[in-house]
């Protein structure tokens, strides 16, 4: 889950803190510094700026990293696949944590009008697509005001880059079939299942009808979290079998409701402590294994190493193979 490696330039730069090659640190559902909130123009900046300090060399599964993951190292997760170095969310993403050497990957999920699931992280087009311009009276472009089929047409990779014109918002199947063929595995993540009722059961129906519910899935390669917690709950209620995480950090006095449902702990990883993680590894979940934590969104050496320190289970990152030259 941590082979290959980056160029050894980057890499020595990750692990020396260079300022250069250092990527933005950013929480989850914050927009980077300096994107602009009226869409394209900043994140295509942003874009630029992770492209520009990170590295983008491929890798290789070696026997050496298998051992590394064996000492301790945290798991590497691929946020919205490999974010820093292709579109979020997009297969373009998928295949790129692909070639680095990422089993894991991180992705969100919505409903459309007409009731499919896509793969998107925004609850609106604007930032990440050009639906403003294919639909220019459908404001405030909401994923939940377009079917499936107007979604499919909207282009989702020229804010990143040219090179990614044409890219599209993939569904969830569609999702699932690519890295199923990648043989990766998935965190996956219900985004804002309070517009969406029934979401949950609606995931777990494209899971089960895709193979992802069989044993082997379900016992190392599937984890389904949420900012919602009685979302997770649903989850777990509807199939207990299945790996759940919250995104979040409950407060210690309140850890044990939530091992009754859930699996992992998430927290952003500026919330992060030692005692914290000490609290939440106190902690046994539904399947009775200790509670994991895994903290997000990770972008530089510093930080991973710093979160690494704190004995957490994984490391969510846009940039992989930085968190991974600075950890592993």
């Amino acid at each position: 889950m941590y082979a290959g490696t980056a160029t050894a330039s980057v890499a020595a730069a990750a692990l020396l803190g260079a300022g250069a090659l250092l990527m933005p640190v950013t929480t989850d559902d914050a927009p980077a510094a300096g994107t602009a909130a009226a869409g394209h123009p900043g994140t295509a900046a942003r874009a630029a700026a992770l492209r520009a300090t990170a590295a983008t060399g491929p890798g290789v599964r070696t026997a050496g990293d298998v051992g590394r993951a064996r000492t301790g190292a945290p798991l590497v997760i691929a946020h919205r696949g490999a974010s820093a170095y292709a579109p979020e969310n997009t297969l373009a993403a998928v295949d790129k944590a692909d070639v680095l050497g990422f089993d894991w990957v991180e992705n969100d999920v919505q409903l459309t009008r007409d009731g499919v699931l896509v793969v998107m992280h925004d609850t609106g087009l604007k930032r990440t697509t050009d639906a403003e311009e294919v639909f220019p009276g459908r404001a405030p472009w909401a994923v939940k005001d377009f079917t499936a089929a107007e979604i499919a047409r909207l282009d989702a990779g020229s804010w990143f880059g040219p090179q990614y014109a044409g890219a599209r918002v993939p569904t969830l199947r569609q999702y699932l079939e690519r890295i199923g063929r990648n043989q990766q595995n998935l965190l996956l993540e219900i985004k804002s299942p309070e517009i969406y009722p029934g979401i949950e059961r609606a995931t777990l129906g494209v899971l089960r009808q895709e193979g992802w519910l069989d044993r082997e899935h379900v016992r190392g390669r599937l984890v389904i979290q949420s900012f919602g917690a009685d979302s997770v709950r649903r989850v777990h209620e509807q199939r207990p079998d299945v790996v759940t995480g919250f995104l979040g950090t409950p407060a210690v006095a309140d850890l044990p409701s939530y091992a009754a449902f859930t699996d992992r702990i998430n927290p952003a990883y500026a919330s992060v402590s030692a005692d914290y993680v000490a609290a939440v590894h106190a902690l046994k979940g539904p399947h009775d294994k200790r509670l994991q934590v895994n903290a997000w969104t990770v972008n530089d050496a510093e930080n991973a190493l710093r979160v690494a320190g704190l004995g957490v289970d994984g490391i969510i990152t846009n940039a992989p193979d930085v968190v991974r030259e600075a950890t592993g």
